[in-house]
Protein backbone atom coordinates (compact mmCIF):
# COMPACT_ATOMS: atom_id res chain seq x y z
CA UNK A 1 0.00 0.00 0.00
CA UNK A 2 1.42 3.37 -1.00
CA UNK A 3 1.52 6.05 1.65
CA UNK A 4 1.82 9.82 1.55
CA UNK A 5 5.39 11.09 1.62
CA UNK A 6 7.23 14.21 2.62
CA UNK A 7 10.91 15.15 2.39
CA UNK A 8 12.21 17.60 4.94
CA UNK A 9 15.71 19.03 5.25
CA UNK A 10 16.46 20.26 8.78
CA UNK A 11 18.52 23.42 9.15
CA UNK A 12 20.22 22.05 12.27
CA UNK A 13 22.16 18.96 13.29
CA UNK A 14 19.63 16.22 13.95
CA UNK A 15 19.84 12.80 15.59
CA UNK A 16 16.40 11.34 14.84
CA UNK A 17 16.70 8.35 17.17
CA UNK A 18 17.90 10.48 20.09
CA UNK A 19 15.08 12.98 19.67
CA UNK A 20 12.39 10.31 19.50
CA UNK A 21 13.86 8.07 22.20
CA UNK A 22 11.60 9.36 25.02
CA UNK A 23 8.54 8.18 23.06
CA UNK A 24 9.58 4.53 23.15
CA UNK A 25 8.16 2.38 25.97
CA UNK A 26 10.50 -0.58 25.92
CA UNK A 27 11.93 -2.70 23.11
CA UNK A 28 8.58 -4.40 22.44
CA UNK A 29 6.52 -1.20 22.29
CA UNK A 30 3.62 -1.88 19.87
CA UNK A 31 3.48 1.83 18.98
CA UNK A 32 7.20 2.38 18.29
CA UNK A 33 9.50 0.04 16.41
CA UNK A 34 12.81 0.10 14.56
CA UNK A 35 12.73 -1.66 11.20
CA UNK A 36 15.47 -3.99 9.88
CA UNK A 37 16.73 -1.13 7.71
CA UNK A 38 16.96 1.25 10.67
CA UNK A 39 13.82 3.21 9.82
CA UNK A 40 11.73 4.34 12.79
CA UNK A 41 8.03 3.47 12.85
CA UNK A 42 5.46 5.19 15.08
CA UNK A 43 1.70 4.95 15.36
CA UNK A 44 -0.60 7.72 16.55
CA UNK A 45 -4.14 8.88 17.13
CA UNK A 46 -4.70 12.16 15.30
CA UNK A 47 -7.69 14.47 15.12
CA UNK A 48 -8.68 12.79 11.86
CA UNK A 49 -8.04 9.18 12.82
CA UNK A 50 -5.33 6.55 13.34
CA UNK A 51 -2.08 6.71 11.40
CA UNK A 52 1.38 5.20 11.03
CA UNK A 53 4.57 7.17 10.39
CA UNK A 54 7.86 5.85 9.00
CA UNK A 55 10.99 8.00 9.26
CA UNK A 56 14.32 7.42 7.55
CA UNK A 57 17.31 9.69 7.05
CA UNK A 58 19.97 10.45 4.49
CA UNK A 59 20.67 14.06 3.52
CA UNK A 60 16.99 14.69 4.23
CA UNK A 61 14.35 13.17 6.44
CA UNK A 62 12.00 10.99 4.40
CA UNK A 63 8.63 10.66 6.11
CA UNK A 64 5.93 8.30 4.88
CA UNK A 65 2.52 8.02 6.51
CA UNK A 66 -0.54 5.81 6.18
CA UNK A 67 -4.05 5.99 7.57
CA UNK A 68 -6.73 8.60 8.08
CA UNK A 69 -4.33 10.87 9.97
CA UNK A 70 -1.46 10.63 7.47
CA UNK A 71 -1.62 14.29 6.41
CA UNK A 72 -1.61 15.45 10.01
CA UNK A 73 1.38 13.31 10.93
CA UNK A 74 3.39 14.53 7.94
CA UNK A 75 2.59 18.14 8.73
CA UNK A 76 3.91 17.64 12.26
CA UNK A 77 7.24 16.02 11.32
CA UNK A 78 9.41 19.15 11.82
CA UNK A 79 8.00 19.81 15.31
CA UNK A 80 8.23 16.11 16.16
CA UNK A 81 11.95 16.23 15.35
CA UNK A 82 12.69 19.42 17.26
CA UNK A 83 12.28 22.21 14.71
CA UNK A 84 10.46 24.28 17.32
CA UNK A 85 13.10 23.71 19.98
CA UNK A 86 15.20 26.72 20.99
CA UNK A 87 18.29 25.97 23.04
CA UNK A 88 20.05 29.25 22.31
CA UNK A 89 20.06 30.36 25.95
CA UNK A 90 21.27 27.07 27.37
CA UNK A 91 24.57 27.10 29.28
CA UNK A 92 26.25 24.00 30.71
CA UNK A 93 27.18 24.35 34.40
CA UNK A 94 28.52 20.81 34.83
CA UNK A 95 31.20 19.01 32.83
CA UNK A 96 29.08 15.89 32.18
CA UNK A 97 26.37 18.00 30.58
CA UNK A 98 28.92 20.03 28.61
CA UNK A 99 30.56 16.85 27.30
CA UNK A 100 27.24 15.29 26.30
CA UNK A 101 26.17 18.48 24.55
CA UNK A 102 29.37 18.50 22.52
CA UNK A 103 29.16 14.78 21.76
CA UNK A 104 25.46 14.82 20.81
CA UNK A 105 24.77 18.08 18.93
CA UNK A 106 21.73 16.46 17.28
CA UNK A 107 19.87 15.90 20.55
CA UNK A 108 16.85 18.19 20.58
CA UNK A 109 13.48 18.24 22.33
CA UNK A 110 10.70 17.12 20.01
CA UNK A 111 6.98 17.72 20.36
CA UNK A 112 4.31 15.29 19.18
CA UNK A 113 1.45 17.74 19.65
CA UNK A 114 -0.72 14.79 20.76
CA UNK A 115 -1.50 14.69 24.47
CA UNK A 116 -3.51 11.48 24.74
CA UNK A 117 -0.93 9.15 23.20
CA UNK A 118 1.72 10.21 25.75
CA UNK A 119 -0.66 10.67 28.69
CA UNK A 120 -1.88 7.06 28.60
CA UNK A 121 1.56 5.46 29.13
CA UNK A 122 2.54 8.16 31.64
CA UNK A 123 -0.43 7.27 33.84
CA UNK A 124 0.43 3.58 33.54
CA UNK A 125 3.90 4.42 34.90
CA UNK A 126 2.56 5.99 38.10
CA UNK A 127 4.01 4.33 41.22
CA UNK A 128 4.91 1.02 39.57
CA UNK A 129 8.08 -0.42 38.08
CA UNK A 130 8.93 0.19 34.45
CA UNK A 131 8.47 -3.51 33.79
CA UNK A 132 4.89 -3.42 35.09
CA UNK A 133 4.03 -0.26 33.17
CA UNK A 134 5.44 -1.51 29.87
CA UNK A 135 3.60 -4.81 30.22
CA UNK A 136 0.27 -3.03 30.76
CA UNK A 137 1.01 -0.67 27.86
CA UNK A 138 1.62 -3.62 25.55
CA UNK A 139 -1.52 -5.43 26.74
CA UNK A 140 -3.74 -2.38 26.28
CA UNK A 141 -2.34 -1.53 22.84
CA UNK A 142 -2.63 -5.10 21.60
CA UNK A 143 -6.04 -5.71 23.10
CA UNK A 144 -7.81 -2.40 22.47
CA UNK A 145 -5.78 -0.44 19.91
CA UNK A 146 -6.34 -0.67 16.17
CA UNK A 147 -3.83 -2.43 13.89
CA UNK A 148 -1.26 0.01 12.52
CA UNK A 149 -2.30 1.31 9.07
CA UNK A 150 0.02 0.54 6.17
CA UNK A 151 2.93 -1.91 5.93
CA UNK A 152 4.13 -1.42 9.50
CA UNK A 153 6.28 -4.07 11.24
CA UNK A 154 4.28 -7.06 12.44
CA UNK A 155 2.38 -6.53 15.65
CA UNK A 156 2.33 -2.75 15.64
CA UNK A 157 -0.84 -1.17 17.03
CA UNK A 158 -2.23 2.32 17.45
CA UNK A 159 -2.63 3.28 21.14
CA UNK A 160 -6.20 2.79 22.38
CA UNK A 161 -8.41 5.83 21.96
CA UNK A 162 -10.21 7.43 24.94
CA UNK A 163 -13.45 5.85 23.71
CA UNK A 164 -11.83 2.40 23.59
CA UNK A 165 -10.53 2.78 27.15
CA UNK A 166 -13.93 3.86 28.47
CA UNK A 167 -15.38 0.60 27.14
CA UNK A 168 -12.89 -1.67 28.95
CA UNK A 169 -14.51 -3.77 31.67
CA UNK A 170 -13.19 -4.32 35.20
CA UNK A 171 -11.94 -7.83 34.51
CA UNK A 172 -10.17 -6.64 31.35
CA UNK A 173 -8.37 -3.94 33.34
CA UNK A 174 -7.40 -6.58 35.87
CA UNK A 175 -6.08 -8.87 33.15
CA UNK A 176 -3.94 -5.97 31.84
CA UNK A 177 -2.44 -5.55 35.32
CA UNK A 178 -3.85 -2.05 35.94
CA UNK A 179 -4.80 -1.39 39.57
CA UNK A 180 -7.80 0.63 40.69
CA UNK A 181 -6.01 3.94 41.26
CA UNK A 182 -4.42 4.11 37.80
CA UNK A 183 -7.64 2.79 36.24
CA UNK A 184 -9.66 5.63 37.76
CA UNK A 185 -7.11 8.19 36.57
CA UNK A 186 -7.18 6.78 33.06
CA UNK A 187 -10.97 6.84 32.95
CA UNK A 188 -11.04 10.42 34.27
CA UNK A 189 -8.52 11.44 31.62
CA UNK A 190 -10.36 9.60 28.84
CA UNK A 191 -13.61 11.34 29.73
CA UNK A 192 -11.91 14.76 29.39
CA UNK A 193 -9.37 13.96 26.67
CA UNK A 194 -10.71 16.64 24.31
CA UNK A 195 -9.91 19.39 26.84
CA UNK A 196 -6.36 18.39 27.82
CA UNK A 197 -4.61 21.26 26.07
CA UNK A 198 -2.26 22.58 28.78
CA UNK A 199 -0.44 21.57 31.94
CA UNK A 200 -2.98 23.49 34.00
CA UNK A 201 -5.85 21.53 32.46
CA UNK A 202 -4.03 18.26 32.97
CA UNK A 203 -3.65 19.01 36.67
CA UNK A 204 -7.42 19.39 37.00
CA UNK A 205 -7.86 15.67 36.33
CA UNK A 206 -8.02 13.66 39.59
CA UNK A 207 -4.96 11.45 39.78
CA UNK A 208 -2.73 13.61 37.56
CA UNK A 209 -0.04 15.38 39.56
CA UNK A 210 3.10 17.30 38.80
CA UNK A 211 5.06 14.20 37.70
CA UNK A 212 2.52 13.00 35.13
CA UNK A 213 1.93 16.52 33.83
CA UNK A 214 5.68 16.99 33.34
CA UNK A 215 6.04 13.68 31.52
CA UNK A 216 3.34 14.79 29.09
CA UNK A 217 4.68 18.34 28.69
CA UNK A 218 8.12 16.99 27.79
CA UNK A 219 6.81 14.79 24.98
CA UNK A 220 3.66 16.49 23.69
CA UNK A 221 4.90 20.08 23.85
CA UNK A 222 8.68 19.76 24.03
CA UNK A 223 8.75 21.78 27.27
CA UNK A 224 12.45 22.36 28.09
CA UNK A 225 11.78 23.15 31.77
CA UNK A 226 9.28 20.43 32.75
CA UNK A 227 11.20 18.38 35.33
CA UNK A 228 9.64 15.09 36.49
CA UNK A 229 9.44 15.92 40.18
CA UNK A 230 8.38 12.87 42.17
CA UNK A 231 10.20 10.37 39.95
CA UNK A 232 11.58 7.28 41.70
CA UNK A 233 14.92 7.41 39.87
CA UNK A 234 15.65 10.83 38.36
CA UNK A 235 16.68 12.81 41.50
CA UNK A 236 19.20 10.13 42.43
CA UNK A 237 20.56 9.91 38.88
CA UNK A 238 20.93 13.71 38.70
CA UNK A 239 22.63 13.75 42.09
CA UNK A 240 25.13 11.00 41.34
CA UNK A 241 25.85 12.36 37.85
CA UNK A 242 26.45 15.96 38.89
CA UNK A 243 27.52 15.77 42.54
CA UNK A 244 28.55 12.18 43.17
CA UNK A 245 25.83 11.57 45.75
CA UNK A 246 22.08 10.89 45.81
CA UNK A 247 19.52 13.68 45.99
CA UNK A 248 15.83 14.01 46.79
CA UNK A 249 13.44 16.20 44.78
CA UNK A 250 14.35 19.34 46.70
CA UNK A 251 18.05 18.75 46.21
CA UNK A 252 17.55 17.98 42.52
CA UNK A 253 15.67 21.22 41.94
CA UNK A 254 18.39 23.13 43.77
CA UNK A 255 21.20 21.72 41.63
CA UNK A 256 19.15 22.24 38.44
CA UNK A 257 18.16 25.81 39.34
CA UNK A 258 20.95 27.44 37.26
CA UNK A 259 19.51 25.74 34.17
CA UNK A 260 16.08 27.36 34.42
CA UNK A 261 14.11 27.80 32.18
CA UNK A 262 15.69 24.74 30.52
CA UNK A 263 16.05 22.34 33.45
CA UNK A 264 14.53 19.39 31.59
CA UNK A 265 17.07 19.85 28.82
CA UNK A 266 19.81 19.40 31.41
CA UNK A 267 18.14 16.20 32.65
CA UNK A 268 17.85 14.94 29.09
CA UNK A 269 21.58 15.42 28.55
CA UNK A 270 22.28 13.44 31.73
CA UNK A 271 19.99 10.64 30.57
CA UNK A 272 21.60 10.60 27.12
CA UNK A 273 25.14 10.63 28.52
CA UNK A 274 25.03 6.94 29.38
CA UNK A 275 25.74 7.65 33.05
CA UNK A 276 24.53 4.99 35.47
CA UNK A 277 24.25 5.58 39.18
CA UNK A 278 25.79 3.08 41.62
CA UNK A 279 23.52 0.31 42.89
CA UNK A 280 23.56 -0.49 46.60
CA UNK A 281 20.35 -2.49 47.03
CA UNK A 282 18.11 -4.93 45.15
CA UNK A 283 15.80 -3.42 42.58
CA UNK A 284 12.22 -2.66 43.50
CA UNK A 285 10.19 -5.82 43.06
CA UNK A 286 7.51 -5.79 40.40
CA UNK A 287 3.96 -6.58 41.43
CA UNK A 288 1.57 -8.50 39.26
CA UNK A 289 -1.91 -7.09 39.85
CA UNK A 290 -3.35 -9.81 37.67
CA UNK A 291 -2.59 -12.32 40.43
CA UNK A 292 -4.39 -10.30 43.13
Amino acid sequence: MDGLTRRWRPTFTLDVAAVLGPLRRGAADPAYQVGPDGALWLTANTTTGPATLRLSRDDEVLATAWGEGADELLAGVPELLGAGDDDSGFESHHELIAQTRRRMPGLRLGATGRVWDVLLPAILEQKVTGHEARRSWRDLCRGYGLPAPGPAPAGMRVPPTPRALLAITDWQWHRAGVDGARRRTLLNAAASAHALTSTARLRLIPGIGVWTAAEVAQRAWGDPDAVSVGDFHIPSVVGWALLGRPLDDEGMLEVLAPYAPQRQRAVRYIEASGFRRPRFAPRYSARDYRAM
